[in-house]
């Protein structure tokens, strides 16, 4: 039986009185699921469109074209990555708890419902210059990021505390991205221990520096 005029008004209101930014999260959502499910170029703007619950037409209103949703998912969770990067690093002033602080910021994104770190460091879309740009700044931003305070603590150049900011950012998110994969029956917080405990016995061997000595 078909539906009436005011039955299939009263299927589409709830889409249409959605706030232009709750639409846009929704749809978000939407791709993102498409995204880690199927990988970019397998998901479809149907598929996106059917998961949202929305027409094309109304896909097509917020985002012109697949690559432009991919692009704002990285952006979205590129900033939410480098967010929790820096605030383990200012959550404590002890910078052994600090290393760990910073290599569980890795274990808990990876840990995100959604599964959204797939997009930034599973992407099957690197040779897209756009993709590719944003991947290598965030990687780059969180490296910087601990590597500032490396080079705060104990005096190191800016190249070398580059170096060790970027090799500790690489071996949190390796180390999350296994742990998550092979689904450990160790907790995430004794996982990120685990691994933050290699990473200070490297780190520690450097002296701090005084700044108060002239």
């Amino acid at each position: 039986m078909s539906l009436s005029a005011d039955q299939r008004a009263g299927t589409r209101q709830p889409g249409q009185r959605l706030p232009r930014s709750a639409r846009r999260a929704q749809l978000l959502e939407a791709a993102q699921a498409a995204f880690v499910e199927s990988g970019y170029h397998a998901a479809a703007m149907d598929d996106i469109a059917d998961r949202a619950g929305v027409s094309k037409p109304v896909l097509y209103q917020h985002f012109p074209g697949k690559l432009e949703l991919y692009l704002a998912l990285l952006d979205k969770h590129s900033e939410a990555l480098e967010q929790l990067v820096r605030q383990a690093l200012a959550s404590t002033h002890d910078n052994k708890e600090r290393v760990y602080a910073s290599i569980a910021a890795y274990f808990d994104f990876v840990s995100r419902d959604g599964a959204a770190f797939r997009l930034i460091f599973e992407s099957d879309l690197t040779n897209e210059s756009a993709v590719r740009n944003r991947l290598d700044a965030v990687g780059l931003v969180c490296a910087e990021a601990v590597a500032e305070v490396i080079a705060e603590d104990t005096g190191l150049n800016e190249e070398d505390a580059s170096l060790l900011g970027m090799a500790l950012t690489g071996l949190a998110q390796v180390s999350a991205r296994h742990w998550l994969a092979q689904g450990s029956d160790v907790p995430k917080d004794e996982a990120a221990r685990l691994v933050g405990s290699l990473a200070w016995r490297g780190l520690g061997s450097f002296p701090k520096v005084d700044a108060e000595t002239p």
